[in-house]
């Protein structure tokens, strides 16, 4: 083997060196023609929400994929070999570093070039709440680590339209310098994006301004960011870990707190057990309904996409809150 090597024609070699430095360019190259059979921009979204930026910023010009399907719970999600080996080779990596430890891992490890982290495109903010602090005790007692980011910054940014949209335009931007070929579309996608954010705030602002309680309670404190945002105060059952149970302590709390902030609705969601919920609302004689912290889309979720499903969000805390 080694003789053949070595009776290679100079020509033949030199042709090879060229074809390889092609290749090696076009891998590396601004359209990213390797990253997908098509020759598309690869992207790997980590879980939904970053899944759903991608595709409406990056729409005919991108091929997306993700690495939390359909009714997984992205918290708990464990990232497959065959997975790893499609994150090496995505063209951009969407994801929002701490709140899936396992995908921070793969990241890392992946040797991406083009890495977008959400939570560098906007602030993430700590929303101290009962159901934070008791989160952070179950992960003491479980062994799990429960806490997100520095501090304990909650993770959950894409519930909020504004900070949502701060991460549309630097997805957007990221896009434009990985493909600059179709820089103008992206830009053009990006402003639409953000318009229609901006509307869905303007919604949110005038759907929750009159009602007879701001106090709403969910089993996944997933909704500081929304709260926060529309002059509302979030009780959560757990913190930002949904499957984290409460503590004896915790239930009679929120007992009170129904009562002493004429609280009718407990809300669960669709990824997570309902059991908690369901339990708490028996003891005080409750109502449950959904809201979804929009961590992924299902057939049970109440909409086909991000827009649908937060508006659906709204008026069920219409319906809950007494809008007036």
């Amino acid at each position: 083997m080694n003789v053949r090597r070595r009776l290679i024609p100079t020509a033949a070699l030199a042709g090879a060196v060229a074809l390889a430095a092609t290749a090696l360019t076009a891998c590396s190259g601004a359209a990213g023609a390797a990253g997908s059979k098509d020759g598309k921009l690869g992207v790997m979204a980590s879980f939904y929400p970053m899944q759903f930026l991608a595709e409406q910023i990056g729409k005919d010009h991108v091929k997306v994929d993700t690495l939390t399907k359909p009714g997984v719970e992205p918290h708990d999600l464990e990232i497959t070999p065959k997975q790893t080996a499609q994150l090496g080779e995505a063209d951009v990596v969407l994801y929002l570093k701490t709140l899936q430890p396992a995908v921070d891992k793969a990241v890392a490890q992946s040797g991406v070039k083009n890495i977008v982290d959400a939570a560098t495109l906007t602030k993430l903010e700590v929303h101290g709440t009962s159901g934070h602090d008791h989160a952070a005790e179950e992960g003491a007692a479980d062994g799990h680590d429960h806490s997100h980011g520095e501090a304990g910054e909650d993770p959950h940014v894409w519930l909020d339209p504004v900070k949502y949209a701060e991460i549309a335009k630097g997805v957007g931007a990221a896009l434009e310098k990985s493909d600059p070929d179709h820089a103008a579309d992206y830009k053009k996608n990006t402003d639409e994006l953000v318009a229609k954010l901006g509307a869905l705030d303007t919604e949110f602002k005038d759907g929750l301004k009159n009602t007879a309680s701001k106090t709403f309670i969910t089993t996944h404190s997933a909704f500081g960011y929304l709260a926060e945002r529309y002059g509302l105060d979030q009780e959560g059952i757990s913190g930002v870990d949904p499957e984290s149970e409460p503590s004896p302590a915790r239930m009679k709390d929120l007992q009170a707190v129904a009562k002493q902030d004429n609280v009718s609705t407990v809300f669960f969601e669709t990824l997570a057990s309902d059991k908690t919920a369901k339990t708490l609302a028996a003891d005080t004689g409750l109502k449950t309904d959904v809201l979804d912290p929009l961590e992924g889309i299902t057939d049970k979720s109440q909409g086909a996409d991000y827009f649908e499903v937060m508006r659906a969000n709204l008026k069920n805390l219409q319906k809950a809150l007494g809008n007036k």
